[in-house]
């Protein structure tokens, strides 16, 4: 087994509508020791693409940079399986979860790869050290520095842990500085909290989490979720009540009363239980999903330290557990009503047609799985002549875009005059996640304003100078 740490600068947060700017990442053995030399490649922003303009005054990489020194993302994906695939890999890195890797299957789903068998096929797996160092912190923060906010409240953002621990992070959101900060963070959580950064290490297996998250015989664990409030460590008692949609399971917080939430009506206990509360921050009811790394412990590690630290007593967690037992089909509403919540939200955004956000709108058959991989295979002159019908209609509009943004001599007239209609209203209109170019000069005007150093002027300058080369030109 080895390590792969990985982490990306983007041009925007949404990872759908932006686009990978940089990959690093550097391959480590068990021990953390380094394995060859890192990777550090930059990737092309296409035509369409506007970032963020406050994005690119984090990573300082402009849309020029990645134009002049930038591989396309075909090229991109090729060294990516070529160099970091390898076998019995566990791929991981800080947020990585929920912000890189879905960067990552949004570029592989656009570039006609399986948006998800990297990260499992040939003995794979993925993990992610932001959960670890929560829970950490949480039930077992002895040894390690922990920083605060201005407010005085618990953060632990990677720049700050590194600094207060003398660790080297010689630029922050610089995606290769990140990766080697973060090696050197997992290097001091094992030494200082061996026992239990093992523990979590196994525990980024489904089958292995599932024998804590039982809902045969269902019992309270300890579960850490950025969802939670910093002010018990984003830590508390939860126990499984029922299957939630797409796999997960749903956990009722255990520093709830069930027997004041089943008091509810059906839609007080839908505005109360399945949305975090502004002014205590208490989400009392929450999707646990396996396939995620979710940092959990067994209830016994929660020693007489822990419970004063998290707020919360085993006592208090007996109690309420014992009263959701009390509570005849109570697991039964909430599923139901979780479930009604979850079709209606799915419905809202159901009328999604562009193909680039469509991703998870189901799983690819194997008969255009086939088809994906002949893409893959064709040169801009094989792909001139590819006559391929997939059965699935999202991969039928995926192609044109394909052709325009990695091989634009493969593209018919007509499909030259589609992909400019679509470049055009994108940029004039703007997506979701993505600013108009209105937008985007609008929010120009306001940064020009307040970042007055030399730096992010000439940023803000080179923003501009692109916006108005990739522009579409008036007919008027």
């Amino acid at each position: 087994m080895t390590f792969y740490f990985y982490d990306l600068e983007t041009s925007g947060i949404n990872a759908r509508a932006q686009r990978i700017m940089q990959f690093a990442g550097q391959r480590t053995d068990e021990n953390f020791n380094p394995i060859g030399e890192p990777q550090n490649w930059i990737v092309k922003l296409t035509d369409e693409i506007l970032p963020d303009p406050d994005a690119v005054l984090i990573t300082g990489i402009t849309p020029q940079k990645t134009k002049e020194e930038g591989y396309s993302e075909v090229e991109f994906l090729k060294l990516f399986y070529d160099e970091v695939l390898q076998p019995d890999t566990v791929i991981m890195g800080f947020n990585t979860v929920r912000f890189d890797d879905e960067f990552m299957r949004a570029t592989l789903w656009r570039n006609f790869y399986d948006p998800y068998e990297w990260q499992w096929q040939d003995g794979r797996s993925r993990w992610d050290l932001m959960d670890v160092v929560r829970i950490i912190r949480a039930l077992r923060p002895e040894g390690i520095k922990w920083p605060v906010d201005d407010k005085g409240q618990p953060t632990n953002r990677l720049e700050l842990l590194t600094k207060l621990n003398g660790l080297d992070h010689f630029n922050a959101h610089d995606a290769l500085s990140d990766v080697l900060a973060t090696i050197a963070l997992a290097k001091l959580l094992r030494e200082k909290q061996p026992k239990i950064f093992d523990y979590l290490l196994t525990m980024r297996d489904k089958r292995k989490i599932a024998e804590l998250v039982n809902l045969d015989e269902p019992k309270p664990f300890l579960y850490c979720s950025g969802w939670y409030s910093s002010t018990w460590q984003k830590t508390t008692a939860v126990l499984p009540i029922a299957n939630g949609p797409n796999g997960s399971i749903l956990v009722l917080d255990l520093r709830n009363d069930p027997l004041e939430l089943a008091k509810l009506t059906d839609d007080e206990l839908r505005e109360t239980a399945f949305s975090r509360n502004k002014e205590t921050d208490e989400l009392p009811l929450q999707c646990l999903k396996l396939n995620a790394c979710p940092a959990i412990a067994p209830l016994g590690v929660l020693d007489s330290e822990t419970q004063k630290r998290l707020h919360l007593s085993k006592e208090t967690i007996e109690q309420n557990y014992n009263k959701f037992r009390s509570i005849v089909g109570f697991g039964d509403r909430l599923e139901q009503l979780y479930m009604k919540s979850d079709t209606e939200r799915k419905a809202k955004y159901s009328t999604e047609t562009d193909p680039d956000f469509r991703i998870y709108d189901g799983f690819v058959g194997e008969g255009d799985k086939t088809k994906m991989r002949a893409v893959r295979v064709s040169d801009e002159s094989a792909l001139a002549d590819l006559n391929l019908k997939f059965s699935d209609d999202r991969l039928e509009q995926l192609l044109p875009r394909y052709k325009a943004r990695n091989f634009g001599r493969s593209l018919t007239s007509a499909e030259r005059e589609s992909w400019e209609t679509y470049r055009t209203k994108r940029l004039i209109s703007g997506a979701h996640g993505q600013l108009s170019l209105q937008q985007f000069a609008d929010r120009l005007t306001e940064l020009v304003a307040e970042r007055t150093d030399e730096d992010s002027q000439f940023l803000l300058q080179e923003l501009q100078l692109y916006a108005e080369s990739i522009a579409p030109i008036s007919e008027e």
